[in-house]
């Protein structure tokens, strides 16, 4: 047993630069983790903070389009759902997340593309 750990001595010894500290072998991990957070998830949060914004924000008589690209006016909310009238006596009832801005604006939930 002692002479696999005298053979495994080296292996160790290869893992910490000479007279360095076991900790700096971890920082160029926690930089990648940084910079992804800064770039990919601090973003991605406010966006969603954003929308989430818009949509609570949402009250009858709006005039919205959805992510499908249907223009319409809100007639009713409900926690989850939007009812929508899309022409004269034909509402259409569809989830409140489908949504994606108001007539005439920038959307604020960008839509999807295709590959």
């Amino acid at each position: 047993m002692l002479d696999v750990l005298k053979n495994l001595e080296p292996v160790f010894a290869m893992a910490t630069p000479e007279g360095g500290s076991p900790w700096l072998s971890f920082l160029p991990f926690v930089l990648v983790l940084g910079i992804f957070y800064f770039i990919i998830l601090l973003p991605m949060k406010r966006k969603q903070q954003k929308v989430d914004a818009f949509l609570s924000a949402l009250k009858v008589g709006d005039k919205v389009v959805t992510t499908g690209g249907i223009y319409g006016q809100v007639t009713r909310l409900g926690e989850q759902s939007v009812q929508v009238q899309i022409a004269d006596k034909v509402r259409i009832e569809m989830a409140k997340t489908a949504i994606g801005g108001y007539q005439g604006q920038e959307p604020v939930v960008a839509p999807e593309q295709s590959a």
